[in-house]
Formats: C-alpha cells, sequence, structure tokens
C-alpha cells in the first residue's frame, strides 16, 4: 500500500450511504454562515453517480420554482451529516440525464422500486 492509498483509506466515511440513482433523497449539509452553522436540506433525485472510492460523487436534482437544480455532492465530504432515502426507485439507466428535457410533474418521475 503506497502513501496515496493510505491517505485516502483516512478520509472515507466508515458507515456507506445506501442509496442508489433513481432514488429520492434528504440530503442534510453542513453550511457555515459567519461564525455559525447550520444543517441544510436538499430533497431531490439521485440523477448519476461517478468516480469510487475518496472520489465517489452524486448528482441530486430537484425542481424549485419551476426551474431545475442540480447539485453535486462528494460522497464521502465532513460537509454531509446524513443522508435520507424518501422513495427508492427503480430505474434502468445509470445516469438519467433525460430528466433535463423534462418540465413538471414528469420532470422527476420514476417508478417505485418493490419493498422488500
Amino acid at each position: 500500500m503506497n502513501i496515496i492509498d493510505k491517505i485516502e483509506a483516512e478520509q472515507l466515511k466508515e458507515a456507506p450511504i445506501d442509496f442508489n440513482v433513481g432514488d429520492s433523497v434528504k440530503v442534510h449539509t453542513l453550511v457555515k454562515e459567519g461564525e455559525k452553522e447550520r444543517v441544510q436540506l436538499f430533497q431531490g433525485l439521485v440523477i448519476g453517480m461517478s468516480g469510487s472510492s475518496v472520489n465517489k460523487s452524486f448528482t441530486v436534482r430537484k425542481i424549485s420554482y419551476g426551474e431545475g437544480v442540480e447539485r453535486v455532492f462528494a460522497f464521502h465530504s465532513p460537509r454531509i451529516q446524513k443522508v435520507e432515502v424518501v422513495t427508492r426507485g427503480k430505474v434502468r439507466r445509470a445516469k438519467l440525464n433525460y430528466l433535463r428535457d423534462r418540465i413538471g410533474k414528469r420532470a422527476l418521475l420514476v417508478k417505485p422500486a418493490k419493498k422488500k
């Protein structure tokens, strides 16, 4: 194991977050404003994941006031406090970029996954 692998292993979070593309999630992020810190929610649909190990990230999309908003989060960022899965979705694609062209309710339409 070289030095880079050791440093990356230290940066990984212990508990893996269990969600996938097509799931609706609430991401609790720590926001620093001046000297104060607070938790801010970003709720939307996971439209893609990329990278591996420390470089792993996921993209969440939501519709806010009729405008599409996307945000990319690093999986192992210390700013992410937790990720809650609201609903699980069943999709047949790894990246849901086709949702960007849709408007209104259809922009977040994904089949619900069967409960286990």
